[in-house]
């Protein structure tokens, strides 16, 4: 996973030793020696994340995060406070400035590592929520207000040892709504029966594979929104699943024994990050709701996609990272029409649609530019990365024949696709839109049912193509 990492502390060697443990796992650095410095470069550069010395002079740490969080423009980056304070309540008062994490002096790689991808996933979702909520805006979506931060959370914990599982909900209780299970079918079946805004799980369950129930609440649809926070033991074992947890997609964790007042800090940091996700969520539904959409298809028309790509060529102009777009076209579609009729023409339609859907990202977005013409807007995504992702698009859509009721059989159906990606200082939409679509004349010229790629620099090149 690439990102921009942003190291901010006052003592030199300390500093290039995190850019050398990062860059060495291919993370763009980025650095600052004070608290001042930290706060331009945060708007001057744009990180995904930034870790953050919590002992400078001046300005400390907890200072510096505080007016991150004021800002809007900045309130949304991770904070991960690297200092050597152990007491908790320190780590309290950074939570309550806004800080993500704490990682203590000397800093261990892997959790480093993995909590920085951590949050760096999380971030980038809640961007493209953000992005999108700003494309609805567009057509006159009004964000409705966010939830109140401070109201009790619906909250699930699951520990099957007893004096841990009486200890968190006494100290849950008295704020929260919270129940208590002990094991994986009985979470599970709450999760998916109860709207929940936070799930808790101890990693030291002795009956239950504890990742694995972490695993499932993720990858269920029902749960997998859900915030997870879980508590762990501090043991090298204990490290090792908790950086297993952290890649499954856990949102944060505590090491016990765990202290009251910085489990309710990261509780309410939690609920409160959820609450503002739903509202963005609730935006983007209502954004789909106006007419913004192909009511063939279900997917974005013309004019959601322009303004989408208009708003997404902006991000790419501000910071600079790569913005692919690829435009499908279904080769002689005319004759599904002519020989089997409309009704068959738009089962295939609705049908390659949703075969576009299904083999993108979900940071991606789909839409139907009319006709047999769809397009894929793929922020984040280089030429070669675009072209390994059309090509793999291509052969979805190619095998298994589509069934048409209307027809009565299986049609066979290819696409033509051309792909383009954005030129380094021209953020220019309609160049960006003509390259693709000059690649995908360039593949219906060749024999169709192949990819062409355009990268600016010269004619375009056909990266596949259906064998003859």
């Amino acid at each position: 996973m690439s990102a921009r990492v942003l190291v901010v502390d006052d003592v030199l060697p300390n500093v290039k030793l995190l850019e050398a443990k990062l860059t060495g796992e291919y993370f763009d650095v980025v650095s600052a020696m004070n608290g001042p410095e930290a706060l331009e470069s945060v708007e001057r550069d744009n990180p995904d994340i930034v870790l953050l010395d919590v002992m400078m002079p001046g300005m400390d740490g907890f200072e510096v995060c505080r007016r991150m969080k004021e800002n809007a423009k900045t309130e949304h980056i991770p904070v991960v406070m690297v200092t050597a304070l152990s007491d908790t309540a320190d780590r309290v008062k950074g939570l309550e400035s806004g800080a993500d994490d704490f990682l203590t002096k000397p800093v261990n790689d892997m959790s480093l590592f993995a909590r920085v991808r951590s949050l760096v996933r999380l971030k980038q979702m809640m961007d493209e929520l953000r992005l999108r909520e700003q494309t609805g805006s567009t057509f006159g979506v009004t964000p409705t207000e966010a939830e109140t931060d401070n109201g009790p959370g619906k909250i699930l914990v699951v520990e099957d040892r007893e004096i841990y599982g009486r200890n968190l909900m006494k100290a849950l209780e008295e704020d929260h709504d919270a129940q208590i299970v002990t094991g994986a079918d009985e979470a599970l079946d709450v999760a998916r029966g109860v709207e929940l805004e936070l799930i808790i799980v101890s990693l030291t369950l002795r009956n239950t594979d504890a990742l694995r129930l972490c695993s499932q609440l993720r990858s269920a649809e029902e749960t997998r929104q859900i915030p997870q926070l879980v508590l762990v033991d501090d043991g090298p074992q204990d490290m090792h699943r908790l950086v297993k947890a952290l890649e499954l997609g856990v949102n944060d964790y505590l090491i016990r024994p765990i202290d009251r007042n910085e489990l309710r800090a990261r509780t309410r940091t939690q609920l409160r990050r959820k609450r503002y996700e739903d509202r963005l969520r609730a935006n983007y539904h209502m954004s789909m709701a106006m007419a913004v959409t192909d009511p063939l298809t279900g997917l974005y028309n013309r004019r959601y996609m322009m303004a989408h790509l208009e708003s997404a060529m902006q991000r790419y102009t501000r910071e600079g990272k790569p913005l692919a777009l690829m435009i499908l076209d279904i080769d002689h579609f005319k004759n599904v029409n002519d020989t089997h009729g409309h009704g068959a023409g738009d089962e295939v339609l609705r049908e390659f649609a949703g075969r576009i859907v299904r083999g993108i990202r979900g940071i991606d977005l789909a839409a139907r530019l009319g006709g047999e013409e769809f397009v894929v807007v793929m922020p984040e995504t280089d030429l070669e990365v675009a072209g390994h992702v059309a090509d793999r698009l291509r052969k979805s859509i190619a095998q298994p024949a589509i069934h048409s009721e209307a027809a009565g059989q299986d049609l066979s159906i290819t696409c033509s696709i051309g792909v383009a990606e954005t030129i380094s200082g021209s953020p220019d939409i309609a160049d960006l839109l003509e390259r693709a679509d000059r690649s995908l004349y360039a593949a219906k010229n060749g024999g169709r049912d192949r990819v062409v790629l355009d990268d600016g620099a010269g004619p375009a090149k056909p990266v596949a193509a259906a064998a003859p």
